[in-house]
């Protein structure tokens, strides 16, 4: 290499480290566009530089944040609901994660969000062909700003990202090891996650039972429905399965006249019960698990968000509706929506150095915790007996007991104490330990 070729390289080089993004909507340098990680199939990112304040971006870690559904945008409700600098009604909020790392938001899978896709032909059908659309998207986001590819990378997630995350990284390693990708990842933590979805139904009905939402007659009507879910489970049927959970959850509603899925304390519309059964079961279905089923105003006013001031500011192409698409996606995985994929998480710790963890809200309903706890127990790697016999210690912010965790190996289970699904929002200062305790920072 001449050394004028050299000093070409070096200046570029060192343009990337201090090169900033751009103004985008809310504070902070930002930036955001499309990768094709497939012909037809084009998904959105939103990178948020962090505001802390460095002499350089690239001194802080990348976190990525995978939302669930599938189906359910990223940019939209894990920005705005839970962590990004601005919240629904555009204030700042104290708690955001730019206020201490680099923050990557994924439409994804394709067709979710400001994701999509071109033709029906072009949408993901399986949990592994999510993991390899989301390889391509991060060749294609290291290509844009390849100062990344030494920043430490934590992946994390919620609710159905906790079956999509683990297959990411895993299929990212791997990447990586072939020499196909560049890259410092270095953990993956699944928040509240649909894992091992069995084993999250199957707790809907003792832990409603024990916290006095429903009575025994309830809790019977759940238990018959969530047992016939897992026989199907059981019999590889799933897509009589994922239909069986609609039903499951239908029982819970009327067991418990509207409790919220996603944190059972929240306060609900007295009317909300007598309001699902205007729905179809395939509507209850998506609006669980796609929409968050937050209440119609907020729903109503993101979706405003999103097509309106944040399209307009982001330069989406207008034929781009956010969201437009969420319904078929979700759609089109309902034959792996049932599907566990606990062997990919005993894949990551037996396989690669990655750090993994879970953490999980205490008061959420749809993936319970003791579900959560009863998968984990399931898990079969080589150093189990290693997290079986570790003790549970607390963790305490400011003197107060917000939670619980037990490590074991490159393992860590986290209890949110006063949590439902959204732990990032509902216990910024619990979340906060776990950023640290992965990304050093928080």
């Amino acid at each position: 290499m001449s050394a004028a070729i050299r000093t070409i390289a070096l200046f570029l080089a060192c343009y990337a480290t201090l090169a900033h993004g751009k103004a985008g909507y809310g504070p902070g340098e930002q930036d955001w566009g499309y990768v094709d990680v497939r012909p037809g199939a084009h998904m959105f990112y939103w990178l948020y530089y962090t505001t802390a304040s460095v002499s350089s971006y690239t001194e802080r870690p990348l976190a990525i944040w995978l939302q669930g559904g599938p189906g359910a945008s990223s940019t939209g409700y894990g920005n705005f609901e839970e962590l990004g600098p601005v919240d629904l009604y555009g204030d700042y909020r104290n708690w955001t994660w730019v206020k201490d790392m680099n923050v990557l938001f994924i439409d994804n899978p394709v067709g979710s969000g400001f994701s999509y896709v071109d033709d029906t032909a072009y949408y993901t059908a399986t949990n592994k062909e999510i993991a390899l659309d989301l390889v391509e998207l991060m060749k294609g986001f290291y290509a844009l700003h390849p100062e990344f590819e030494s920043v430490p990378l934590h992946i994390f997630c919620e609710s159905y990202g906790g079956k999509m995350a683990p297959e990411f990284a895993l299929e990212l390693y791997y990447a990586k090891e072939r020499g196909e990708i560049r890259s410092n990842l270095v953990s993956v933590a699944l928040g509240d996650p649909w894992t091992s979805p069995i084993d999250s139904v199957l707790a809907w009905g003792p832990l409603l039972l024990q916290m006095g939402i429903v009575d025994h007659d309830g809790y019977d009507a759940i238990a018959k429905a969530a047992n016939f879910t897992a026989e199907l489970v059981a019999e590889e049927r799933w897509i009589q399965s994922t239909a069986q959970w609609g039903n499951t959850q239908w029982e819970v509603m009327k067991a418990s006249k509207g409790v919220d899925f996603y944190n059972v304390l929240k306060e609900t519309r007295g009317d909300r019960y007598q309001r699902q059964l205007m729905r179809t079961p395939e509507e209850r279905m998506y609006r669980t698990v796609v929409k968050y089923d937050i209440d119609e105003d907020r729903d109503a006013l993101l979706e405003t968000l999103m097509r309106g001031p944040v399209a307009e500011t982001l330069g989406i192409p207008s034929e781009v509706k956010w969201g437009s698409q969420s319904g078929s996606t979700f759609d089109i995985h309902r034959t792996d929506f049932m599907k566990p994929v606990i062997h990919i998480v005993d894949e990551l710790l037996d396989k690669t150095p990655l750090k993994v963890g879970v953490f999980s809200g205490g008061l959420d309903l749809i993936c319970a915790t003791p579900g959560t706890v009863n998968w984990i127990d399931k898990m079969n790697w080589s150093r189990r007996q290693e997290y079986l016999a570790a003790p549970r210690v607390a963790i305490s912010v400011d003197r107060v007991l917000e939670g619980y965790e037990k490590s074991g190996g490159n393992f860590t289970m986290f209890w949110i104490n006063r949590s439902g699904h959204m732990a990032p929002a509902d216990n910024p200062a619990a979340m906060s330990h776990v950023l640290r305790e992965f990304t050093g920072f928080g």
